[in-house]
C-alpha cells in the first residue's frame, strides 16, 4: 500500500506519472491506487474526456486521500474505547482544517471514496465510514505492517461493509445469554462466598461471550485444539461458562473440600486448569484446555506455545492452523513481563512457530494498585506487538458486539497469515486486586466512576430493548433461569463431601502413571543388542559421499567410526547413540538450546554444514526409514522462554524425549520461574507429570564465577517426594542409559543432568561398547574398580568433573588406600546402591569431597541425608560465588583441595 501523505500539495506531474503507470501496468500499483483511478476513469466516462492538466478539484482529491490515510494511521488515538475514563489528548486531531478541507467540501463527490471501497462518494460519506471503522468502539493499529498483502487484507476487512458482523436475533440472544452467565456468576459468588478471593471478571464480562465466539468461529475456520493460558482474573468464569466445568466443583473448591484422589497437595482454585471435548453449536468437534498456572504472570505463555507445537506436530501433521494458542494478559503484565517479548521473538522461528497466537488483553487500566501511566512508558500496553509486526485491535469492553466482531476478525487474520495478533479489551476492575482489597485508597476518582457504571449485561440488554430486537422481559427471563440453575447446583454441591481431582493421565498419557517411592530404587534394563548398536553407530557416523565437508568435520566423523572399531565410545557418541536408538524404537527426540546443533564445546556436531554452502546435514535424521524424527534446534538467546516452551512440548508428548540444554549450567537461572513453579511443583499442585530433560554443563575449570556451576544446590533444595531426578554423569554409557531410562519407565519425571565440559575429551571419560549392551542399565553409584577394599583407609564420595581431578591424583600417586565412589544419581538418593558399595569398606573413613564451596554443591543436601558422625565434607570454604575469577588462584585452590582429599 502506497504512503500518500506527501501528496497533499501534490505536483501535477507526479500524479500524471502515477496515472500513466496505472494505464500501462495497473498491477504494479497497490489496490487503493487502482480503485482510485478506476473510479476516476468511470466518473470521467460519464462526464467527458480526461483533463489534460490536474485541476484544483483533482488536487483536493489527494487532500481527502491524506485524510483517509490519517484515519488508518492515527484513528486508534481518537476512539471511544474507554468505558470509564476520558482518553488522553494526543493532538493532531482528524479535523477538516488539519487537511486543508472545510465544511463546504462535505457534500462534494470525491473519487477517493474508491480507496475505502465505496466508490465515488461525498466527503461526508467517506468520513462517516472512516469514523465508524476506526474511531468508535474499535481502534486498530496496522499501518506499520510491511507486507503489501497483509496491508491490503487488513484494509479490505476493516473498511468493507460486507465483511462486518451482522448479528441475527439468534446471535443476539446467544450473546446476551453468555453475557448473563458471566455477570450473574460473579454476583452469585460474591454473595455466597463473601470476602473470598476469586479474582472477579467484573468489568470485563464481555470476555466470556468473546471466548465463546472465538471457539465457534475458530472451529468453522478449521481449528480443532484450543489451548488457553491465562492468569487468575476471570479464570473461574472461563472454566465454567466456556469449558463447561461443573459449577458444583467450583462451589466445593470455595468450601475448601479436598480432592477425591489424595496423592497430591493441590492449589488454589484460580490456578487450576481444565480440559473438555465438546461440540460447537454447528456440530464441530473441538478440544479446549485451560492450562494450570502459578501466580507468576505470563509464565504460562511459553508452556502454552510448546503444548500447541507438540499438538500440531504429533496430532495434526504439522498443520498449525488446527491448533490455536490463546494467551490472555493483563495490561500491566503484558507491558512489564519480559517473557512476552521472548515468546514473540520465538514466534516466527522455525523451531518454535505455532502458526501464531491470539493475544487477548483484559485491560483493567490498573495493576495491583499501580495506575497505567506508572506501569509503562509506551502509549499502549500492547506496543510490544510492533516488534513482530502484529496487528493490534483496541476495543471497548462494554460493547459486546464490537468485542465479538474484533475477536472474529483477529482470528481470521491469524488463520490467513499464521502470525500473532493482539486484541486489547478496555474495561475496568469492579473490585480491588482481589475482593477483599480497597481500591479507593489508590484510585478514588476512577472507582467513583466505576461505582456508577452499569455492567455489560445491563448495557447490552438496554441496547437490545432500545433497538426493538429483544424485549426487556425476555432478558429478565434469561437471568432468572440462570440464577435458578446456580441455586440448584449450589444446593446439590453441599451434599458432596469432596470435589473432583483434575486428571492428566488421559489421551496421550494412557498407559502411564504417576511415580511411586519404590520406582526409584532400581533402574530398568535399557541396553541394546550390540549388533543393532553397531549398525546404528555406523549410520550416525556416515557422511554422504556426494557432499564435501570441511576437513575438521571429516576427521571428527572418522574418529567416531574408529570408536566403533575400537569398541569404546566417548561422551558425544554415548549421547547420540541414546537419541538414535530411541528413534529406532519409534520415540521422537527433540533437543533445543543455545548452540545445541554443534554443542557449546564443539562436541556434538548433530548438524554439519556442507562446505561452501548453507546446506545442513543431520546424521541422526538418516538412520533408517523406520526411525522417528530426531530434531535438534539452535534456540534464540533465551532461557526462560525456551525452557518453558520445551516443558510445554514435553507435557503434550510423554512418549518423546524432550531436552533443553543450557549453554552453560548457570544460565538456567534465567528460567528459575519455570524450574520453581513447573518442574518442581506441577505434579503436586496440578497433577501434571512431565518428562523434560535439562542438560546443564557443570564444573569448576577456572573460567570465573560464571560458566562454572549449574547451582545444583538449588535443584536439590527443591527435591522432595520424588518430584525430579538429579544426576551427574561421569560415564558415557551411564549417560546413554539415563536418557533411555527416561522413556523406558511407566512414568515421567523431570531429569536434570549435570553434563561435563573438560571431561568431554578426557581420555578416561570413555565406556566400552559392552556397557551399552543387552541386560545393562543405569548405574546410580559407580564403585572404585582400581582399588582393593582391604587396603582402603578412606572412601571418598564424589561426583562429576571433580572425580577426574581426584582420579588423576589417585593414579599418579598410586594411592590405593583411597577409594573413589561416584554418586551418579544424587536425587532420589540411591540408598540401597550406596549401602551396598560402602559395605565393601567397613573400616574406612567416609568423606564427601566436592569442588564447590561448602555452602553450595551437593553438601547442603547430603548434610541433611547422612548422619554427621559418619560423613564429613572436604570442599572449598563457603563463598558468595561459585568460584574465584583469577585462573592462577583457581588452579592453586584446586591443587590444595585435591591434596587435602588424600591427606590423612
Amino acid at each position: 500500500m502506497a504512503d500518500l501523505s506527501f501528496l497533499v500539495n501534490a505536483d501535477p506531474g507526479v500524479i500524471d506519472d502515477i496515472y500513466e503507470k496505472y494505464r500501462q501496468q495497473p498491477d504494479a500499483l497497490d489496490a487503493g491506487w487502482r480503485r482510485f483511478f478506476e473510479g476516476f476513469e468511470f466518473a470521467q466516462s460519464l462526464n467527458g474526456a480526461l483533463p489534460q492538466q490536474t485541476p484544483e478539484e483533482f488536487e483536493k482529491e489527494f487532500k481527502v486521500i491524506k485524510l483517509i490515510e490519517a484515519y488508518r494511521q492515527r484513528g486508534h488515538l481518537f476512539t471511544k474505547t474507554n468505558p470509564v475514563r476520558k482518553r488522553r489528548d494526543y493532538g493532531g486531531k482528524l479535523t477538516l482544517e488539519n487537511f486543508d478541507l472545510s465544511e463546504k467540501d462535505l457534500d462534494q463527490v470525491f473519487q477517493a471514496g474508491s480507496r475505502v471501497g465505496i466508490g465515488p462518494a461525498t466527503l461526508r460519506e467517506i468520513i462517516q465510514l472512516l469514523d465508524e471503522t476506526y474511531c468508535h468502539s474499535v481502534g486498530v493499529e496496522w499501518i506499520f505492517m510491511r507486507d503489501p498483502k497483509v496491508l491490503e487484507w487488513m484494509q479490505e476487512r476493516m473498511e468493507s461493509s460486507r465483511n462486518r458482523r451482522h448479528f441475527t436475533y439468534e446471535a443476539k440472544r446467544h450473546t446476551l445469554t453468555k453475557l448473563t452467565q458471566a455477570v450473574i456468576l460473579e454476583k452469585f459468588l460474591h454473595q455466597r462466598f463473601v470476602g473470598q478471593k476469586r479474582f472477579s471478571l467484573e468489568g470485563l464480562e464481555t470476555f466470556v461471550p468473546a471466548m465463546d465466539a472465538l471457539v465457534e468461529h475458530g472451529a468453522q475456520l478449521g481449528i480443532r485444539d484450543f489451548v488457553i493460558g491465562m492468569a487468575h482474573r476471570g479464570r473461574l468464569n472461563i472454566l465454567t461458562n466456556v469449558l463447561d466445568k461443573d459449577y458444583r466443583h467450583i462451589f466445593n473448591e470455595f468450601e475448601g473440600k479436598q480432592y477425591n484422589d489424595a496423592p497430591f497437595s493441590g492449589d488454589v482454585k484460580y490456578h487450576l486448569g481444565h480440559s473438555v471435548d465438546k461440540q460447537t453449536r454447528a456440530g464441530l468437534p473441538v478440544h479446549l484446555t485451560v492450562m494450570p498456572n502459578p501466580s507468576h504472570l505470563e509464565a504460562i505463555n511459553p508452556i502454552v506455545a510448546g503444548v500447541c507445537r507438540a499438538k500440531g506436530d504429533t496430532r495434526h501433521h504439522r498443520d498449525y492452523r488446527k491448533v490455536l494458542p490463546i494467551l490472555v494478559h493483563g495490561d500491566s503484565a503484558i507491558a512489564g513481563q519480559g517473557i512476552v517479548y521472548e515468546l514473540l521473538q520465538m514466534s516466527q522461528v522455525d523451531a518454535y512457530k505455532t502458526g501464531g497466537s491470539v493475544h487477548i488483553v483484559l485491560n483493567n487500566q490498573v495493576g495491583f494498585t499501580t495506575n497505567y501511566i506508572e506501569a509503562r512508558s509506551s502509549t499502549y500496553c500492547t506496543d510490544v506487538a510492533k516488534t513482530t509486526l502484529s496487528p493490534v485491535f483496541h476495543v471497548n469492553g462494554d460493547d459486546v458486539e464490537a468485542v465479538i466482531y474484533t475477536i472474529e476478525l483477529a482470528l481470521e487474520f491469524r488463520q490467513e497469515f499464521q502470525r500473532d495478533v493482539f486484541i486489547d479489551i478496555l474495561g475496568y476492575r469492579k473490585h480491588g486486586h482481589n475482593e477483599g482489597d480497597e481500591p479507593r485508597f489508590t484510585q478514588p476518582v476512577l472507582y467513583k466512576a466505576i461505582a456508577l457504571h452499569a455492567d455489560p449485561m445491563q448495557i447490552y440488554a438496554q441496547k437490545l430493548a432500545d433497538e426493538g430486537s429483544f424485549p426487556a422481559d425476555e432478558s429478565k427471563e434469561i437471568e432468572k433461569a440462570f440464577r435458578a440453575r446456580l441455586e440448584a447446583d449450589f444446593k446439590s454441591a453441599k451434599e458432596v463431601s469432596e470435589t473432583m481431582a483434575p486428571s492428566s493421565m488421559k489421551d496421550r498419557w494412557e498407559g502411564l502413571r504417576f511415580s511411586a517411592v519404590d520406582d526409584f530404587l532400581k533402574s530398568p534394563v535399557t541396553g541394546v543388542e550390540l549388533k543393532d548398536l553397531k549398525r546404528i553407530a555406523q549410520a550416525i557416523t556416515r557422511l554422504p559421499e556426494d557432499k564435501k565437508f570441511i576437513n575438521k568435520v571429516e576427521r571428527i566423523f572418522a574418529d567416531r567410526r574408529k570408536m566403533i572399531t575400537d569398541g569404546r565410545f566417548d561422551w558425544a557418541m554415548g549421547e547420540q547413540l541414546a537419541y538414535a536408538t530411541l528413534a529406532e524404537e519409534g520415540y521422537v527426540v527433540r533437543l533445543s538450546g543455545q548452540d545445541s546443533k554443534r554443542g557449546t564445546f564443539s562436541h556434538r556436531h548433530a548438524m554439519v554444514r556442507v562446505e561452501d554452502s548453507d546446506e545442513e546435514y543431520y546424521p541422526l535424521q538418516n538412520i533408517s526409514k523406520k526411525q522417528a524424527p530426531v530434531e535438534i534446534y539452535n534456540s534464540i538467546l533465551s532461557e526462560y522462554g525456551v525452557m518453558g516452551y520445551e516443558y510445554g512440548y514435553a507435557m503434550s508428548t510423554p512418549r518423546a524425549l524432550v531436552l533443553w540444554e543450557g549453554q552453560f549450567g548457570d544460565f538456567y537461572n534465567g528460567a528459575q520461574i519455570i524450574v520453581d513453579q513447573f518442574l518442581a511443583g506441577a505434579e503436586q499442585k496440578w497433577r501434571r507429570a512431565n518428562g523434560l530433560v535439562l542438560l546443564l554443563p557443570h564444573g569448576s575449570e577456572g573460567q570465573g564465577p560464571e560458566h562454572t556451576s549449574c547451582r545444583v544446590e538449588r535443584f536439590l533444595e527443591l527435591c522432595a517426594a520424588g518430584n525430579m531426578q538429579v544426576v551427574a554423569g561421569t560415564s558415557p554409557a551411564n549417560f546413554f542409559h539415563v536418557l533411555r531410562r527416561q522413556l523406558h519407565r511407566p512414568f515421567r519425571t523431570p531429569l536434570v543432568v549435570l553434563t561435563p565440559k573438560s571431561p568431554l575429551r578426557h581420555p578416561l571419560c570413555v565406556s566400552p561398547i559392552e556397557e551399552f549392551g543387552p541386560e545393562k542399565s543405569y548405574q546410580e553409584v559407580l564403585d572404585d574398580a582400581w582399588t582393593t577394599p582391604k587396603q582402603v583407609r578412606r572412601v571418598v564420595l564424589c561426583m562429576g568433573k571433580f572425580y577426574y581431578d581426584l582420579v588423576k591424583k589417585q593414579r599418579d600417586a598410586d594411592r590405593k588406600d583411597v577409594a573413589l565412589i561416584r554418586l551418579e544419581q544424587i536425587y532420589p538418593l540411591p540408598t540401597p546402591q550406596l549401602e551396598a558399595a560402602l559395605a565393601r569398606y567397613p573400616k574406612a573413613e567416609l568423606v564427601w569431597a566436592q569442588e564447590e564451596p561448602e555452602n553450595q554443591g551437593c553438601w547442603p543436601f547430603l548434610n541433611r541425608k547422612f548422619d554427621l558422625a559418619t560423613l564429613r565434607v572436604i570442599s572449598r570454604p563457603e563463598f558468595c560465588t561459585p568460584s574465584v575469577g583469577f585462573p592462577a588462584l583457581h588452579d592453586q585452590e584446586l591443587m590444595n583441595l585435591v591434596n587435602k582429599v588424600f591427606e590423612f
